[in-house]
């Protein structure tokens, strides 16, 4: 299905019946990685499900967005659904944005169970390695900045960047490589007592990229929350501990 938000072709699902349950994406991924949630919560619920902005079959946004840029447009889809109250299941990236939206003052709708699978958010604090690191790039990139030096060698900061940046960044766009660059450096954590309802956090104990540690942060903070951890998994549990996620959803959902 597709509907316009604004200028931008919204890709997204709307399958089942009864309560509603939003789904929110991770950073690089679209609704069709998610096509095993879907499929049992869609047994007992309806599930809305978009590619946000820039991924999937929905188009890029017109320029580079911050985490509330992306608030601002799932706000305005599920006002095209003219939705009250729903439970939302998010992943990764999508977690930002669940986290952001809660946090708004007078939100039209009540959020009735948050889902947060491996759900981004806390931002990691830098070793000494690391910020020496990143200390030498920005020196770096200033010095081949310089006009002399961009003329004689016109690729070496991008080359900079490519050897530095992540497979996310490195297969970006220019638009949604700064998109990420925006939405990575922002950190969440204060935001994170505001979720009120209940809560149940899906962790894979081998995740990398939003590490356990992030979980058992979140359970703390989040006064309502329980953890579900998925030994063996890294950051796709869902879909690397599929049964036990599942299983764990409609627990939840039925409880």
């Amino acid at each position: 299905m597709v509907k316009k938000i604004d200028s931008i072709t919204v890709n997204y699902i709307d399958e089942g019946e009864g309560d509603v349950v939003l789904l929110l994406h991770g950073w690089g991924a679209n609704i069709t990685l998610y096509a095993g949630v879907i499929k049992i919560l869609s047994q007992t619920h309806r599930v809305i499900a978009l590619d946000m902005p820039g991924f999937g079959r929905t188009s890029e946004p017109p320029e580079p967005w911050c985490v509330d840029d992306y608030v601002d447009f799932v706000m305005k889809f599920i006002d095209s659904f003219e939705l009250k109250r729903f439970s939302v299941v998010v992943h990764s990236f999508g977690g930002r944005v669940f986290f952001k939206m809660n946090a708004r003052e007078n939100l039209p709708y009540m959020i009735e169970r948050a889902v947060l699978m491996d759900s981004a958010g806390i931002l990691p604090k830098k070793s000494f390695k690391q910020k020496v690191s990143l200390r030498c790039y920005k020196i770096g990139r200033a010095v081949m900045s310089t006009k002399v030096l961009h003329f004689l060698y016109p690729d070496a900061v991008e080359d900079m960047r490519r050897k530095r940046g992540s497979a996310d960044y490195n297969s970006a766009t220019p638009t949604m490589r700064a998109t990420l660059v925006k939405v990575v450096n922002e950190d969440l954590e204060p935001l994170m007592h505001l979720v009120q309802c209940p809560t149940l956090l899906i962790w894979g104990d081998k995740d990398t990229a939003t590490p356990l540690s992030d979980a058992r942060r979140m359970e703390e903070l989040i006064p309502d929350a329980g953890l579900v951890i998925c030994e063996g998994a890294g950051h796709f549990s869902f879909a690397e501990q599929a049964p036990k996620v599942h299983g764990a959803l409609t627990a939840f959902f039925s409880s």
